[in-house]
């Protein structure tokens, strides 16, 4: 019985299929990318929300509204920092836990 060459036998398994290489998608990259990106447009935003004059001052007068406006503005902002960092901290350590769990 011959066999034909570039034929396996009919006592051995066929080989398993090959699996295409995934391509490397940097998903976390890009959600990263996005996160910052949003926090960014906050930031942004709540600057400028600020950067009027008020109108609703009843019993203060014009500077010192101003200046509780600018106070105010500013705890929002750092806030915004405050949350961005917490956020940046938090996908660190969730893409450094992901990266190890997929180590060999």
């Amino acid at each position: 019985m011959s066999i034909p060459p570039g034929s396996t036998p009919p006592w051995q398994p066929p080989p398993p299929p090959q699996q295409p290489l995934r391509k490397n998608r940097r998903i976390f990259l890009w959600v990263f990318l996005a996160v910052q990106l949003l926090f960014l447009i906050w930031l942004i935003t709540g600057i400028a929300s600020g950067a009027g004059s008020p109108e609703d001052c009843d019993t203060l007068d014009q500077k010192t509204c101003n200046d509780a406006e600018t106070v105010g503005t500013a705890i929002g902002v750092g806030l915004i920092l405050i949350l961005w960092a917490v956020v940046d901290v938090i996908l660190g350590i969730t893409y450094a836990v992901y990266r190890f769990s997929k180590r060999s």
